[in-house]
């Protein structure tokens, strides 16, 4: 087999980035940069393609989001959204937080919306907020609902869900993963496979492409220092404490190895958008500009371009 390392340009991949490699968590926080500078700087780095990131950080108006965007060349890939699925209670108020974001997803021209499910730690405390464990009745349903979510999306937006594993969240290890993967309908809910929370999670992020390759919808490509991880078990550290600490690197430093991760995402029959997350919240101004560039070199030379749609033709 050919790697991803010797071949000039992949074409069922495309390479972008998104408002977390400028340190963004929050629609609101003293501690981001303003959105006009993350997307100036974003052409700076080299991408075209942009995730939308946390609903009113970038402009929710439409019209003034494709303004913003097409006077620096920039296009969408996906929207974000937060949901808890395993809280029926909480059904209708998420529905319609997602309802929103999947309409200015689609309006941007975009056809994923990554959702991600709540961290049962506080992003900012580290204090538990609920059990890290979901119960029987929970995981029951858990699957239904995600079900149910991608039906509404796709039939009414032409937007399909990609659940996001992430840290300190009820789909974080790979058992949750192969589960909630199980427990779907892949026409509904699909994987936004982030290779970086599936390392904290201590999962396998390449045995995931190859055995459930048609459930990954959507990439995000991150990796973890080990010896941070180690640290994290150890002291039983929060996700928000792991990133102070810097357990987020750039390519191709860290697990799992980037190169073998593209490397199998190349053999998928499938159109797939790969983007850029190194998680940096909080970090000064000045940080992530260069480490974006790094790493879309980096990225580069595996064979990812952000020129082309997935699939090799041209944007």
């Amino acid at each position: 087999m050919t790697t991803a390392t010797t071949r000039t340009v992949i074409g069922n991949l495309c390479l972008g980035s998104a408002p977390d490699s400028w340190g963004v968590w929050f629609a609101q926080d003293e501690q981001q940069v303003p959105h006009t500078r993350f997307l100036d700087e974003l052409v700076q780095a080299g991408y075209e393609w942009l995730e939308l990131g946390p609903f009113g950080y970038l402009p929710t108006d439409p019209r003034q989001l494709a303004d913003e965007l097409g006077e620096r060349g920039l296009k969408v890939s996906g929207g974000t959204t937060f949901g808890a699925l395993h809280r029926p209670d909480l059904w209708d108020e998420m529905l319609a937080t997602t309802r929103k974001v999947a309409e200015l997803t689609a309006a941007a021209g975009a056809h994923h919306l990554v959702y991600i499910p709540p961290m049962y730690r506080d992003e900012k405390t580290g204090a538990y907020t609920e059990s890290p464990e979901l119960t029987a009745e929970q995981w029951a349903s858990f699957g239904r609902r995600a079900d149910e979510l991608g039906r509404i999306l796709l039939e009414t937006y032409d937007v399909r869900l990609v659940l996001h594993p992430h840290a300190d969240s009820h789909i974080q290890t790979q058992p949750e993963i192969e589960r909630y993967l199980n427990e779907s309908d892949a026409r509904y809910a699909n994987l936004c496979l982030d290779t970086g929370h599936v390392a904290y999670g201590g999962g396998d992020a390449v045995d995931l492409i190859r055995r459930f390759g048609e459930r990954i919808g959507y990439v995000h490509i991150k990796q973890m220092d080990a010896a941070v991880l180690d640290r994290v078990r150890a002291e039983n550290l929060s996700f928000g404490e792991a990133v102070k600490l810097g357990v987020c690197v750039e390519p191709p430093a860290g697990v799992p190895n980037p190169a073998e991760v593209i490397g199998a995402l190349s053999e998928l029959d499938a159109e797939v958008f790969v983007i850029v997350e190194q998680d940096l919240y909080p970090c000064a101004p000045e940080v992530p500009l260069p480490i974006a560039v790094r790493t879309r070199e980096y990225l580069n030379s595996c064979g990812l371009s952000g020129t082309r749609r997935p699939g090799g033709e041209r944007a």
